[in-house]
């Protein structure tokens, strides 16, 4: 099981972390993956300055914007769990 956890902390909320939380939700969804992937927020994970942060296991990654969001959970979440 993967853990996927999106930072909802005053700074990524206000850098779009719900689009983010919406785009997993489809993605896990439209990929048949929802058996394999627990979804949840963080508050906080340590790099506010950097946009939306999400944590994929034990793997932090910054910058997560909807027009990367794709590519990132194609190579960090998808290829993982084929």
């Amino acid at each position: 099981m993967k853990e996927v956890k999106i930072c909802v902390g005053s700074s990524c909320h206000l850098k779009g972390s719900y689009r983010i939380i919406e785009l997993a939700k489809d993605y896990i969804a439209n990929n048949n993956i929802g058996d394999k992937v627990n979804l949840g927020a963080a508050f906080c994970l340590g790099h506010c300055t950097d946009g939306v942060t999400i944590k994929i296991d034990d793997e932090v990654i910054c910058g997560v914007s909807p027009e990367n969001f794709k590519e990132i959970f194609d190579e960090k979440l998808l290829k993982d769990l084929d």
